[in-house]
């Protein structure tokens, strides 16, 4: 490898044509510049300056060791920028979340990439275990999970909560003069997903505790494991299911659903977190801040 230090007192001592120029430029003595000229040409065995009393004109083999010197300026320069520019609006940010938090997220991410094309947003659907080992190992640069880790290489900050609803078809009968009871419930059946025990055994404990003997005895008409596709089935009087208020966010048919109104509700928190020590982006730190906002608009106290 040649000396990068030796070719950049050369490149000077090319651009100047003058040992005492290019020492005071360099901050050198002549000697030394001399010094650096000597053991460049000892490493590529070629006379570099071909010099005439106090003058010196560039060899052939020193022309060619300019221009390399020239060119790795630029190239310095060009990613010293690189390096220096942090730009929000362009660059690749690599997010992971529950399946019902990205489909909040997502249709968001979409419109940013669409204003700013060199934006890049990978969104990545994962159970909280590999949200959290993929922050760690840096294939994500952020993650949203449903509590503070307490990892010592995590910087975990909690951003809201969000409701865990049951979600019913719009003809269900469920209203204040008409209270929900778990066997109607039971009849219609359950639309099952990866996490509907889950959700059945938090909720359902709470508000029928003397009914609900849990999830694994629970009635279950289907079973979908595609978070858009779950309150399909619901929305056409199918049957029933329980999801995070996020999952519902981007489900077009809406309107054909009903949140029931339970005596006792349940929410779950949400943080975001990071590798600790990471300084993050300005386009990190952009699309966070769009995290924060979402899951404000899921959180009943911040809207309160």
């Amino acid at each position: 490898m040649l000396n990068a230090t030796w070719i950049e007192t050369f490149t000077t001592l090319a651009e100047e044509g003058h040992f005492t120029r290019a020492a005071a430029r360099l901050n050198m003595t002549q000697p030394g510049v001399s010094q650096h000229l000597r053991k460049l040409e000892a490493q590529v065995g070629r006379k570099l300056i071909a010099q005439d009393g106090k003058s010196f004109t560039l060899t052939a083999a020193g022309e060619t060791l300019r221009d390399l010197g020239l060119s790795r300026r630029a190239e310095e320069r060009a990613l010293s920028d690189a390096i220096s520019k942090d730009d929000a609006d362009t660059g690749e940010v690599r997010i992971a979340c529950s399946g019902s938090f990205a489909m909040l997220f997502y249709p968001r991410a979409i419109v940013l990439m669409q204003e700013f094309p060199r934006l890049v947003i990978h969104v990545e659907a994962a159970p909280q275990a590999r949200v959290l080992s993929g922050v760690l190992d840096g294939r994500f640069d952020l993650g949203v999970i449903a509590q503070d880790p307490g990892h010592p290489r995590i910087d975990a900050h909690h951003i809201g909560q969000e409701e865990l609803c049951l979600v019913l078809p719009l003809a269900f009968p469920a209203g204040p003069a008409d209270p929900i009871r778990f066997k109607d419930l039971d009849t219609l059946g359950m639309i099952a997903h990866p996490d509907g025990n889950r959700y059945a055994d938090d909720l359902f404990s709470m508000n029928f505790p003397d009914e609900f003997t849990g999830a694994d005895r629970l009635h279950l008409r289907s079973y979908v494991n595609q978070i858009g596709q779950i309150p399909s089935p619901v929305a056409e009087g199918v049957g029933y299911t329980l999801l995070p208020r996020s999952g519902l966010a981007a489900f077009p048919d809406a309107d054909r659903l009903r949140i029931a109104d339970l005596p006792q509700r349940r929410h779950h928190d949400l943080w975001s977190i990071t590798r600790r020590g990471r300084s993050p982006s300005a386009r990190l730190t952009r699309i966070a801040a769009l995290i924060e906002d979402l899951a404000a608009s899921l959180d009943p106290s911040a809207r309160s």
